[in-house]
C-alpha cells in the first residue's frame, strides 16, 4: 500500500488580513475531523496562506480505508422464526439486506431477548473516491463577513477564482462554485504567471518561483529578518509590534522590508499621532533610537521584490508626508479653539437617538461620577476633579484631529486639556475614561481617571439595555459585555466600600429620573444585574476559582466585588479540606433549614435549652466580629468567624426541634436561623459548594 501526498488550493480574490488567522485553525482542524470521519490515515496537515490563496497540505495520506467486519443487528428471533421454526420472510429479507445468507445468522441476548445477527464485511474505498468530498470542508468555512459574486448563490469571504486538486499526480475531480479543480495556480499578481503543480510536494517551490512565499512562517521570518537588518546597519531600535506583525504577514505573498523619512519638524506632534499614522493608516513600523525616542524614519513591507525599492520609499514618504501635514494643519487648528466651544458642539451630536445627544451623555456621566465619588468616600478634591473631568470628558471627539484619528479620542483630550491648562489629574482622568480598552486592558491610574471610566461605562451598558440594546450569543456590537468586565476589574484594584448593585441602582434610577425610555424598573434592573453577574462569573473562572465556588459567592449578589474574589478565594482550597466539611455541613443546614421561615424577630424568653441560648449568644457576640472582617476584606478572619459556630451549630440541632408543634417555638428557632442564615449568605451559599476528598 503506497501513500500519497494531497494538495488542495482555494485561489480568491484579495483576503482582508484579519480572517486569515482563523481561516488557518479552522482548516487545520475541519480538515482533521474529515479525514478522521472517513477513516484515513496520515502523517501531517500543513495549512498555509497569503491573502490569495489558502492551501491545505495532507501529507502521506493512506491509499484506502481500512476493510472493517461490523455485526448487524436484526429483527428479534421470535419475529426471525415462523412456527414451524424456518428462517421467516424478515430474516431473509435482513441478511439479503446485508449481502448475507441465513447460515450466517447467529443469536445473541440483548436485555433479556433474543437477537439475530450478521457479521457484515465492509470494504475500505480508495482515497481518489472519497477525496472529492474535500468540498464540503471548504464550503463550511465560516468568515467575518461574507459576498456573493456574479450569478451564483454562494456566499463566501471573497470570489474563487481557482482550485487547485492534488492526489499524488493526479487531479481530483472536483468542482467548486462553478470553479473546476486543475493543477494549475497563479503566482504573485504582477511578477507571477499561471504554473503548473507536478505533484504537492513541489508546490512550495513552484510558487516561490512565481514570487510566492506562500508559507507563512518563512514570510515572518522574512520582515522579521529584514527589520532587523535595518535595525543593525543604522543603529536604530525598531519594536514589532504583534499586531501590525500579523497583519502586515497576511498583506503581503512576497515581503520586501524597505525604510523611508519624513522631516523631522514632524516630530514635534504628539507621538501618539505620528505613531497612528504610521502603524494604523500606512502599516508601517515605527523607528526609534537607543533611547526610545522617535526617529524621522519609518518601516515599511513592499508586497514585491526589491527591483526599485528606491522609489518604493519614495512614493510612501510621499503618502505619509500628506498625512502628517494634514496632522499638523488639524493640530494647530484644535489649540486654537477652547474647551467651552467645544462642550458646546455635543449639543448638536446624537449619541443615541432614544438616549439624546453627547452633552446628554455628559450631563448623565457627570451626574453618575458625583454619584460614585459618595459611595466610594472620596475626598472632596479628587470628587470635583473627577466631576470636572466628566462634564468635559467628550470635548476631543469635535476635534479635527479626532474627527480625522479616532483611535486617538481621550488621547488628544487629556493633550488639549493640558494645553487650555486643565488640571493635571483632570486631563489624565480623560484619557483613562476608555480604559481599559480591552479584556485584559490596562486598567486607569488615577482615581479620578477610575470614577470617570466606571461612570461613562455604567451610563452605556445600562442606556443600552434600557433601549432594548442587550448583547445576544456572540453579538455585542457596543462592546457591553467588554465594559462591565472593566468595571469589575477596576473596582477590584479599589479599596471603596461600595457594591455592583449599589451602582446600577443608583443609575438606573437616574436614568428614570430623566424619564428616559424604560421598560419596568424591577425587570430591567435584574437584567443588567443578571448581566454583571455573568461577567464576575466569567472574571471568576478566569482567575481559576471552580464553577460551585462561583456560585456561592454570587449566590445572594455580587456585592463588593474585591471582597468577592477575596472570599472566592479563601473558599477554593477547602473544598478538599477535611476539617472543612463538618463547618460546611453545619452552615449548610443553617441555610437550608432557614428558607422554612422568615426573621420575625427572636424572642430569648422562649428558648428552652442551653443550646438555643448559646447559639444566640455567640449571634449576638459574634455579628460586629464578622462585619467588621467584611468591612475590611478579610475573607480568612470571616470565615473563621463564621466557622466558630460549628459546634454550637451542631449541639443546637442534636437537642432542638426547630418545627416544633408549638408556633410560637417554632417561629422563634426560624427567626434565630434567618438571623445567623443572613450572616452565612453574606459570605457565600455553602450549600453550593462541592465537598472534594483529596484521594
Amino acid at each position: 500500500m503506497q501513500n500519497k501526498d494531497v494538495l488542495f488550493e482555494i485561489g480568491l480574490e484579495e483576503m482582508p488580513a484579519r480572517f486569515l488567522p482563523g481561516t488557518i485553525n479552522q482548516l487545520e482542524t475541519k480538515t482533521a475531523e474529515w479525514l478522521q470521519k472517513l477513516g484515513l490515515s496520515f502523517d501531517k496537515i500543513k495549512v498555509q496562506a497569503t491573502p490569495r490563496r489558502v492551501a491545505v497540505s495532507i501529507l502521506s495520506l493512506s491509499e484506502k480505508q481500512p476493510d472493517i467486519e461490523e455485526e448487524v443487528k436484526g429483527p428479534a428471533l421470535r419475529i426471525a422464526k415462523d412456527e414451524a421454526g424456518e428462517w421467516s420472510k424478515a430474516a431473509q429479507g435482513f441478511t439479503r439486506g446485508q449481502g448475507a445468507t441465513v447460515e450466517d445468522i447467529y443469536t445473541k441476548d440483548v436485555d433479556g431477548t433474543e437477537y439475530i445477527f450478521v457479521k457484515k464485511f465492509v470494504k475500505g474505498q480508495r482515497a481518489e473516491e472519497l477525496l472529492p468530498s474535500f468540498k464540503d470542508v471548504l464550503l463550511s468555512l465560516h468568515f467575518p463577513k461574507n459576498m456573493r459574486w456574479g450569478s451564483g448563490s454562494l456566499r463566501y469571504a471573497r470570489p474563487i477564482r481557482w482550485i487547485v486538486a492534488l492526489y499524488g499526480k493526479a487531479i481530483i475531480p472536483m468542482e467548486v462554485a462553478g470553479t473546476t479543480a486543475s493543477n494549475l495556480t497563479y503566482g504573485h499578481r504582477f511578477l507571477g504567471e499561471t504554473a503548473a503543480i507536478d505533484e504537492p510536494a513541489n508546490y512550495e517551490k513552484v510558487l516561490a518561483d512565481q514570487f510566492v512565499v506562500v508559507d507563512q512562517v518563512k514570510r515572518q521570518e522574512m520582515i522579521v529578518d529584514g527589520i532587523h537588518q535595518l535595525e543593525t546597519a543604522n543603529g536604530w531600535q525598531i519594536p514589532i509590534d504583534e499586531d501590525l506583525l500579523e497583519e502586515v504577514l497576511y498583506l503581503v505573498e512576497y515581503p520586501t522590508v524597505f525604510h523611508g523619512d519624513y522631516a523631522a519638524e514632524f516630530l514635534e506632534l504628539p507621538q501618539e499621532v505620528l505613531i497612528t499614522s504610521m502603524k494604523e493608516h500606512q502599516r508601517y513600523f515605527p523607528v526609534r533610537d537607543t533611547a526610545g525616542n522617535l526617529l524621522p524614519h519609518f518601516i515599511g513591507v513592499r508586497n514585491g521584490n526589491s527591483d526599485h525599492l528606491e522609489n518604493v520609499a519614495r512614493g510612501n514618504e510621499k503618502v505619509l508626508r500628506a498625512r502628517l501635514q494634514d496632522a499638523e494643519f488639524f493640530y494647530a487648528e484644535d489649540k486654537a479653539q477652547s474647551i467651552e466651544k467645544n462642550v458646546e458642539k455635543l449639543s448638536k451630536m446624537i449619541y443615541q437617538v432614544e438616549l439624546g445627544t453627547l452633552q446628554d451623555k455628559v450631563n448623565r456621566v457627570t451626574k453618575i461620577a458625583s454619584m460614585i465619588s459618595d459611595a466610594a468616600g472620596v475626598d472632596k478634591e479628587t470628587a470635583a476633579r473627577a466631576e470636572r473631568a466628566a462634564s468635559i470628558a467628550k470635548f476631543d471627539l469635535v476635534t479635527n484631529m479626532v474627527n480625522e484619528f479616532t483611535e486617538l479620542q481621550g488621547i488628544m483630550g487629556e493633550k488639549y486639556a493640558r494645553h487650555f491648562g486643565e488640571n493635571e489629574q483632570v486631563a489624565q482622568a480623560i484619557r483613562e475614561q476608555y480604559m481599559p480598552n480591552s479584556s485584559h486592558g490596562a486598567l486607569p491610574e488615577s482615581t479620578e481617571g477610575t470614577i470617570v471610566s466606571i461612570a461613562d461605562k455604567l451610563d452605556t451598558i445600562i442606556g443600552s439595555m434600557v433601549i432594548g440594546n442587550v448583547p445576544t450569543g456572540s453579538q455585542d456590537p457596543y462592546g457591553l459585555r467588554r465594559q462591565a468586565a472593566g468595571i469589575i476589574q477596576m473596582l477590584l484594584k479599589t479599596d471603596w466600600q461600595v457594591t455592583v448593585e449599589e451602582l446600577v441602582e443608583r443609575t438606573v434610577a437616574l436614568f428614570e429620573e430623566q424619564s428616559l425610555p424604560t421598560v419596568e424598573r424591577e425587570k430591567y434592573t435584574e437584567d443588567i444585574r443578571s448581566f454583571f453577574y455573568q461577567r464576575a462569573n466569567q472574571l471568576l473562572k478566569e482567575d481559576h476559582i471552580t464553577y460551585d465556588v462561583i456560585d456561592a459567592v454570587l449566590a445572594v449578589q455580587i456585592g463588593n466585588y474585591p471582597y468577592a474574589v477575596a472570599r472566592a478565594k479563601t473558599l477554593e482550597p477547602l473544598r478538599q479540606d477535611e476539617s472543612f466539611k463538618s463547618v460546611q455541613e453545619a452552615l449548610g443546614r443553617v441555610i437550608n433549614l432557614a428558607k422554612k421561615g422568615t426573621d420575625k424577630g427572636v424572642d430569648e424568653a422562649l428558648f428552652e435549652n442551653e443550646y438555643e441560648k448559646e447559639l444566640y449568644r455567640m449571634l449576638q457576640e459574634k455579628r460586629t466580629v464578622y462585619m467588621d472582617a467584611a468591612a475590611n476584606r478579610q475573607a480568612k478572619e470571616a470565615l473563621d468567624t463564621l466557622a466558630s459556630f460549628a459546634d454550637s451549630i451542631h449541639a443546637f440541632f442534636d437537642h432542638t426541634m426547630v418545627m416544633a408543634e408549638d408556633e410560637k417555638l417554632k417561629t422563634n428557632r426560624l427567626s434565630l436561623l434567618n438571623q445567623l442564615a443572613a450572616l452565612i449568605l453574606s459570605y457565600a451559599d455553602v450549600t453550593k459548594i462541592q465537598w472534594k476528598q483529596v484521594q
